[in-house]
Formats: structure tokens, sequence, C-alpha cells
């Protein structure tokens, strides 16, 4: 193996005597090193994105969340709320209730849900990061919104004179029924005390108040829930805590991870990274194709060498070993000078925001081991490839010699 790779290396970084080959060479390797380095800059920049589009829903969504299997609501009595505290590796859990309600405010209709929360509920999310104003007390009927409620209906924190009336069909069947339209609906009128911007989506649909409110806005025992929100612990198995809560359970609830209760997120954000990926390494098989031509035309420039070395005692598969080789040398080298700049310009802007987005916000980047890995195992089996296929033409030139 040593011969092979002494001659691939003479080869690689000696000048060749007709200049045309030269500057191919030159051109394969820069190709190679722009390919890297594109690839490299494009999956940290959508690594970034995608957690900086998490982090939005991060602040809203908890680590796991119990729902029923079906129906909307299910039953957590105080029994097996003490036996769910006491399973390892939950930090602290909250009951919520959810309902779709209907928002009346200065004769502007919106409609939106309910989200009845505890006053564990902080604990759980990072909401109170996302709130202007303040978050629920018990003291009043209060309820904070969403950013695009709030602009829809002309909301104002801390409004006395003019109250949002919050209605909900009354349960039941056959309510309307020879009841005024205003008896089908439970009422009340609450003060807006904080507004919330998580994202465009999530500030249009809920409105969250204290769970006593909601529950008897919807006329719920006090065992009915929609659903249990739960923190884990940083060093907590998420699986091995969803079994136990099952095991709890039975089969009358389900357990959604963050990435489940995202699922078509997650799913926007896995197709486009794979987009982006195939993209970029369709740019990186033409620039390999640069690096087969190169070897092609080493291995013709140089057949009065391969007759010598072949005459010398060289076998056919060194001889192509040693272009192989040659191949090989030029993915890795411009390869890895190529990752290497790439994830030096991702830490520059990471330390030193050099790229902005506006005047307070930097473009989100990210150095993650998986991308490093992927550009590493891309370059390696497309260089392999080209410098394969490259490598068989040195048979035709000992045939022509």
């Amino acid at each position: 193996m040593k011969f092979p790779f002494y001659i691939a290396r003479r080869y690689l970084f000696s000048k060749s005597s007709n200049n045309a080959i030269n500057i191919i060479t030159i051109i394969a390797a820069i190709g190679v090193f722009a390919g890297a380095f594109s690839l490299f800059i494009v999956l940290s920049g959508f690594a970034g994105l995608k957690d900086f589009s998490l982090s939005f829903s991060n602040k809203f969504d908890p680590d796991l969340k119990i729902l029923p299997s079906s129906g909307k609501t299910f039953k957590f009595p105080e029994n097996k709320a003490g036996e769910l505290a006491k399973i390892e590796g939950i930090s602290s859990f909250s009951r919520i209730i959810e309902e779709r309600i209907f928002l009346d405010y200065r004769n502007k209709n919106h409609t939106a849900f309910i989200k009845g929360v505890d006053k564990n509920y902080q604990q759980v999310t990072q909401i109170d990061s996302a709130i202007a104003g303040s978050w629920l007390t018990s003291s009043e009927a209060q309820v904070v919104v969403g950013n695009t409620i709030s602009r829809k209906l002309g909301l104002s924190i801390f409004n006395y004179q003019n109250l949002l009336n919050v209605m909900v069909p009354r349960p039941g069947k056959g309510q309307i029924t020879g009841l005024n339209p205003g008896q089908a609906f439970n009422q009340e009128k609450v003060i807006v005390s904080g507004i919330y911007s998580v994202n465009e989506e999530l500030d249009d649909k809920y409105v969250f108040s204290n769970l006593d409110f909601a529950r008897n806005l919807l006329e719920l025992d006090e065992d009915t829930f929609s659903g249990v929100e739960i923190k884990i612990t940083p060093e907590a198995d998420a699986d091995v805590v969803t079994g136990k809560i099952k095991a709890l359970f039975d089969d009358e609830i389900i357990v959604k991870n963050r990435a489940q209760l995202n699922e078509m997120l997650y799913k926007m954000l896995n197709t486009e990274n794979l987009a982006v990926y195939l993209i970029f390494t369709l740019v990186l098989i033409i620039a390999l194709f640069n690096v087969a031509g190169s070897i092609i035309m080493v291995i013709l420039d140089k057949r009065e060498n391969i007759k010598t070395l072949f005459n010398l005692g060289a076998s056919e598969s060194q001889i192509k070993r040693i272009f192989f080789t040659q191949g090989m040398l030029m993915t890795i080298i411009g390869g890895a000078i190529g990752l290497s700049a790439a994830i030096l310009l991702v830490y520059l802007q990471l330390q030193f925001d050099l790229v902005m987005i506006t005047p307070s916000l930097p473009y989100p980047v990210a150095i993650t081991l998986e991308n490093i890995l992927i550009v590493i195992f891309t370059i390696g089996i497309l260089g392999l490839i080209a410098s394969f296929i490259a490598a068989g033409s040195s048979r035709k030139a000992l045939k022509a010699v």
C-alpha cells in the first residue's frame, strides 16, 4: 500500500508538464473545497433556523402531554395525581382544560380556544417569558390572550371600562330549543391581564385562564380535565417516563412528546432539510465529476510513466490503486479544508454576529456533530465512487501502451 500511496502523492503535488492538466487539477480541488464548504454552511444555517423556529413552540409546549384516548376529557382524581407525582423523572405537571370558545369585544368577534391552567403551569412551560403584562392571578376573572387575537379585537391590558365577553355553548342537547339565543351560552366578562407572543398560529388560537374559571364556564366536575402537561427532569428518559404514565392510566389516555405535539412542523422542517441536502449533494456530485476528469487526464498524461512502472513489476491493481489513491487524497484534502473553513465561519457567526437579519437579530446558525458527519460521509462516499470510476481508466492506458 505504501508504493501506490507514494506515487499518488507525487502525482498530486508535483506539476505536470502539461499546464492544462495543472489547471484542471486546481479547479477540481477548488470544486471539492467549495462543495464541502457550501454543504456545511447550508446545513448549519438550516439547523440554526430549525432551532430558532422550534424555540418559539418550546416556550409553549411541555416535554410530555397526557391526552384522552377518546373524547375531549378524562378523569384525573387526586389519588392518581399523587401517584403521577411519585414517578421518577417527572419534575412537575399541570392540569389543563381546553375547549372552543366565542369571544366578543365591542362588536368584534373571534373564535378561539380557552385553556384553563392551574398554578403549576409556569413551572411546566416558559410561557411567562413571552408575555407583555402579567400572568393570571386567582383574585379575579382574568385571561391572557395571544397577540394576534389582541390585534383582531383591539384588546388592551387591564381595560376595566371594556371587558372581554367569553362565551361557550351550554353542555347537553336541545339547549337552544325554546330559549333566548343568549341563554344557549355560558358567558363571563373578563379582564385581559396580559398578551403573549409565541408564533402567529398559537397567538391566534389560545386564551389562557385560571383552571377554576374554565371549569365553571364549561360546567365540568373537579376530577375532569382535557389534559395534563408534564415537565421531566433533564436526565430523565422520556420513553421510560411515558411507559410508567401509561401503566398508571391503562388505556384511558395517550402520551405525546414535544415532537408528536408538533408533528406537522417537524415533518415540514425535516422535509426541507432533506431537500436542501439533496440539492447541495448534487452540487458536490458535479464537483467530484471534475475530480474524476482530472484523474483521467493525469492517466492520459502519465501513460509513459505507467508503462515504466508496469515494466518494473507493478501490477495492474497497484497502478489502478495509485490513481484511486490520488483521487481520494484530492477529495479528502479539499473536503477537509472546505469543512474546516466552514466550521470556522459558522463559529465566527456564533461569536461575532457577522450576518444580521435585523439590527438586533443575528442570522441563526448551529454547529452540530450530525452535520459534520453528514458532510464527511457524503464527500467520502462520492469521492470513493468518483475515484474508483476514474482509476478504472488506467487499464485502458496500459493496453494503449
